[in-house]
């Protein structure tokens, strides 16, 4: 036990990943449902107001009309999926809490929308369907390890029509640059977020000098020592197009949030719009296979 303690006070290997689904916790799945519920609460999903102003733009700079199949990945609990669907988008959400997914299947139900809703892990969602657009947002995506990403755009790009749009934020170097590393620890005698009975969580922030961020929690009680890492891949705006690039991805546009404010490199957060190209799909896949049978 005393070992486990040691080891979790130590700076993880990179990416390393949760043994446990957090998100999907009978517990824990509980707070993260009413924290997204919340509307002056930013900590699981944006403020209500920001979320108003995202979808006014995106209906404008994306529109229903010429992309009408909308796939919503990370979905949570439907907030996004519905007001884009009384936008008139035919809505598609994908999320791998159940709980989340469960509460915006009844929501959908309750307000007369038409949503669908697929309890899947977007890194292997299989929908046996194209979209028109997909979304990505609340920065996801740089949540990710590297391979993992390569495979949640790979499984994008072959759910996308040609032509289709994928629109996703991430946090920039500005949010690196500020992120502060510390150590510290809290002792919930009542409970808390993680766990309904007492226990202590210990908080670790650590920078990475690959532009990447970890804020690991780790709970510790007379039964448990469960750490959980989230992890955040800070982007330059040339690193995040040319990773959009390699996959396939034509560029678009780049702006500073998903409510499309003009780019700006002191923002903590970017937002981009790429395309599906073809072309440049099969490139990539031709140059892979060439490239491994030539043993590189």
């Amino acid at each position: 036990m005393f070992y486990n303690l040691k080891e979790s006070l130590e700076k993880p290997a990179l990416y390393t990943k949760s043994k446990e689904a957090f998100w999907d916790d009978e517990y824990i799945s509980k707070q993260m449902l009413k924290a997204h519920l919340d509307p002056d609460f930013s900590g699981a999903s944006r403020k209500f107001s920001f979320i108003e102003q995202s979808v006014s733009w995106i209906k404008e700079k994306i529109p229903a009309q010429t992309y009408p199949k909308l796939l919503d990945i990370g979905c949570g609990p439907g907030i996004y999926a519905e007001k884009f669907a009384l936008e008139n988008y035919q809505v598609t959400g994908v999320d791998f809490s159940k709980r989340s997914i469960d509460y915006a299947k009844k929501s959908a139900q309750q307000h007369g929308l038409a949503n669908i809703y697929y309890y899947q892990d977007y890194l292997a969602m299989d929908l046996k369907q194209s979209f028109d657009l997909a979304t990505l947002i609340y920065c996801d995506y740089g949540a990710l390890s590297t391979k993992d990403r390569q495979t949640l755009l790979d499984n994008i790009y072959q759910h996308l029509k040609p032509g289709g749009k994928l629109l996703l934020d991430v946090f920039s170097q500005k949010f690196y640059q500020q992120f502060q590393e510390e150590q510290k620890w809290e002792n919930c005698e009542n409970g808390g977020f993680w766990r309904p009975d007492e226990y202590i969580a210990l908080y670790g922030n650590y920078k990475y000098s690959n532009d990447v961020t970890l804020e690991q929690t780790t709970i510790v009680s007379d039964t448990e020592i469960t750490p959980y890492y989230v992890w955040n891949t800070c982007f330059t705006k040339d690193a995040l197009i040319k990773e959009m690039q390699e996959a396939g991805f034509e560029f678009c546009e780049i702006f500073s949030d998903v409510t499309g404010r003009a780019y700006n490199e002191e923002n903590k957060t970017m937002a981009i719009i790429v395309e599906k190209n073809l072309g440049g799909q099969v490139y990539e896949k031709v140059g892979y296979l060439v490239n491994k049978c030539r043993g590189y």
